[in-house]
């Protein structure tokens, strides 16, 4: 049995160049799904360099409706409809979403893409909305989906059980609301957002965009009784320190084992 495992595609903010937006690939014993895309058609390069084949992703889960995870979708869900066509994509594609991630998407698919690509959305490509609370399957893999609660845009998180018992929380990026303690809490794998470091908070400026630091993050995770703590949706500036400075900061209240991925960085989920 295939161990439990997360390939991130990209960790950075919306403005990012020096490494790709947060999307990621959750694997587990043959079940695959990705969630969000970045912003553009570089998810493509991503998944080429992690060698994730798009014949092997059938599901999909976008977040909410900001470029930065929802236009590298549109790439994903246009080479697999290119490919349906030429009748090498076998079965259908799922696309999970609330109202608003799935209205977005459609319109840009419906004004941006062919006519005979368009036509494929309810055929081949299905989108499933999500409201807050519910549940969908992935092969093994189960999932709850969340609403965040943001301030800026409609956002779901979620909670996934996996197949060797494991939990794993996926609360977006945004900063941490209480309503959402139920579904983070005592997870094996916690996975939140940390924009930048708290020394560098004047320099980043993540409380006024809604954002959350290193050190807020160890702190969370703290609170929440994790186990394991991975950080993602980061600034650029310095990524050869990053994996370093941002483990050290949110370390100073956080015990359990922190993550720093790069992009293309596989974790293996282990079981303790």
């Amino acid at each position: 049995m295939e161990t439990p495992q997360i390939t991130m595609l990209g960790t950075g903010n919306a403005v990012t160049t020096k490494c790709y937006n947060t999307c990621f690939i959750l694997k587990d014993s043959g079940s695959v799904l990705l969630v969000d895309g970045g912003g553009g058609n570089g998810i493509l390069v991503q998944m080429e360099k992690a060698g994730a084949s798009i014949y092997d992703i059938h599901d999909m889960f976008i977040t909410h409706a900001h470029t930065d995870h929802i236009l590298g979708a549109v790439w994903v869900i246009r080479v697999v409809m290119q490919e349906m066509l030429k009748g090498k994509f076998g079965g259908t594609f799922n696309v999970y979403g609330h109202d608003k991630v799935l209205e977005v998407l459609s319109f840009i698919i419906q004004k941006t893409l062919h006519r005979k690509y368009a036509d494929l959305v309810e055929k081949s490509v299905l989108l499933h909305e999500l409201k807050d609370g519910d549940r969908f399957s992935v092969g093994v893999m189960k999932f709850q989906c969340f609403d965040i609660r943001s301030s800026k845009e409609k956002q779901f998180g979620f909670r996934a059980e996996l197949s060797d018992g494991q939990t794993l929380a996926c609360l977006g990026d945004e900063p941490f609301n209480e309503a959402a303690r139920a579904f983070a809490e005592n997870a094996d794998w916690l996975m939140c957002e940390a924009f930048c470091l708290y020394d560098d908070r004047e320099k980043f400026r993540p409380y006024e965009k809604n954002h959350s630091t290193a050190l807020d993050a160890g702190i969370l995770a703290k609170s929440l009784n994790v186990r394991n703590l991975i950080l993602y949706h980061t600034e650029d500036s310095d990524l050869e320190r990053r994996k370093r400075a941002y483990s050290t900061e949110a370390g100073k209240n956080f015990m359990g084992d922190i993550y720093v991925p790069d992009d293309i960085e596989t974790i293996i989920l282990n079981k303790a």
